[in-house]
């Protein structure tokens, strides 16, 4: 391994494109956890920056696959944030937050509980933001409802999403990014990963209530209130409400059947945002366009240019490198570091891009190994499988870590601040990190049981 590891670090030069890469990626960084200057602005003046002075081209940014925007998961967004504004005015957002205060009978902490618990649920099949894009709107109302503070329940519904989509092949970018690297399907994810992630959720339950459970205290007459309410009453358009609901099961249909279909799931999303547009009777969609995330979009488009500059200039190789060559081919050793490395990378830099350096360095390492096999007796070898499930977990876990470690985090900061009820980088990391580190370490335990002590 050590061979294939020099050869690797050989290929990196630390010219002066590395380090004004560095600079410019750790500068803001530290420019949005200081929060003095939006986040949005600080993305977008940074890859600018960063085209303008030919660290990465125009071309690169907007069209290369390995380094440029993830249009995928721009669409994606926007597509679910249309067909979410037009189901809006149907009152299904009202009905299912009075539904689920009366199964909570109005407790704060159940209904955190239950939020939580659906939230992961769903996202282990559906992408995680789309989760979060659903459960938000139907969050607020409850919590206005009962005079609530929203920010710790939107913070644990995108941790919760983040755990629940770790579970499955489709739940979670990276693990579709493994899943087609390793030529790994979609029950060896379930048989590997759902176990540990049924402990961690019931783990992370347990914690939140000692974290909120408290704190979280609701008037009596306020809850009686809600009690007494009619769900029913809220339901204004069921005729709209009908036509969405059936786009919409199309739609995740579709996201899980995407491998099938050969459709990427912004494809997917697109053709419902379509289709709910054309039925829905609509005559003008500025309205139901302008009231999308944009600000969150493009604090992603610009995060993806920045991250696509290091990723050019070798820093995110560099940093795996490190990492691999710590172990000089200790196969436990190993598994442990990629774990705890990826999700203190993952909670800092963008999940898909490490994975993707991460992915072709696993291989090498295997290749050093074992040199008489290939393919699938390669990839698939017994001694190599922990190290997947450990890039899997450490880099879908880690994103809890900070409030731009993963993609349902940022959406739920941007749609906290448009509710009036903003959260900050700190705030976020407050809460997440220590989260982050609870599931890491439970997962650390996991692995070393299943793979190196019981071997199964």
């Amino acid at each position: 391994m050590s061979q294939e590891v020099a050869t690797a670090a050989n290929q990196i030069v630390m010219g002066p494109a590395f380090w004004i890469a560095t600079a410019v990626f750790l500068l803001a960084y530290a420019l949005i956890i200081w929060e003095k200057i939006h986040k949005t602005i600080v993305a977008i003046f940074g890859a600018a920056l960063l085209i303008v002075i030919g660290i990465i081209t125009q071309e690169e940014a907007f069209h290369s696959m390995d380094l440029g925007v993830d249009w995928n998961v721009i669409f994606l967004l926007i597509s679910m944030m249309v067909i979410i504004n037009i189901m809006k005015p149907t009152g299904c957002f009202e009905y299912l937050a009075i539904k689920c205060a009366k199964v909570a009978k109005g407790q704060p902490f159940m209904i955190m509980a239950i939020f939580s618990t659906v939230t992961a649920v769903v996202s282990a099949f559906l992408d995680n933001v789309t989760t979060v894009l659903l459960i938000a709107p139907v969050t607020l109302l409850i919590c206005q409802a009962l005079e609530l503070d929203i920010v710790p329940f939107l913070i644990t519904e995108a941790i919760a999403s983040n755990i629940g989509g770790t579970a499955t092949l489709i739940g979670d970018p990276p693990n579709i990014m493994i899943g087609s690297k390793a030529l790994l399907g979609f029950m060896p994810f379930v048989y590997n990963l759902t176990p540990v992630i049924i402990v961690v959720l019931i783990a992370y339950i347990i914690t939140i209530y000692f974290i909120f459970g408290k704190r979280l205290t609701v008037k009596e007459e306020l809850r009686q209130r809600v009690m007494a309410m009619d769900e029913n009453e809220a339901l204004k358009d069921p005729v709209l409400l009908k036509k969405s609901l059936v786009v919409l099961a199309v739609t995740m249909t579709g996201f899980v059947a995407h491998g099938a279909l050969h459709l990427e799931p912004a494809t997917i999303a697109l053709f419902g945002a379509g289709l709910l547009l054309l039925v829905s009777g609509i005559k003008d969609p500025h309205h139901v366009l302008a009231e999308a995330e944009w600000s969150s979009l493009f604090f992603f488009i610009g995060l993806f240019i920045i991250i696509g500059a290091v990723v050019k200039v070798g820093l995110i190789k560099w940093m795996a490198i490190q990492v691999l060559e710590l172990t000089q081919g200790n196969l436990l050793g190993t598994s442990m570091i990629v774990l705890w490395f990826s999700a203190f990378a993952s909670a800092f830099i963008d999940n898909i891009p490490y994975v993707a350096t991460m992915n072709p360095l696993i291989i090498d390492m295997a290749k050093q190994l074992w040199p008489n096999l290939s393919g699938v007796e390669l990839l698939h070898h017994p001694d190599l499988m922990p190290m997947w499930w450990s890039l899997a977990l450490g880099a879908c876990l880690g994103g809890n870590g900070t409030a731009i470690g993963a993609s349902a985090n940022v959406i739920v900061v941007g749609m906290a601040e448009k509710m009036g009820h903003p959260i900050s980088f700190r705030k976020f990391m407050l809460y997440g990190m220590p989260l982050m580190i609870e599931s890491v370490f439970i997962c650390m335990i996991y692995i070393w049981l299943r793979y190196y002590v019981l071997h199964i």
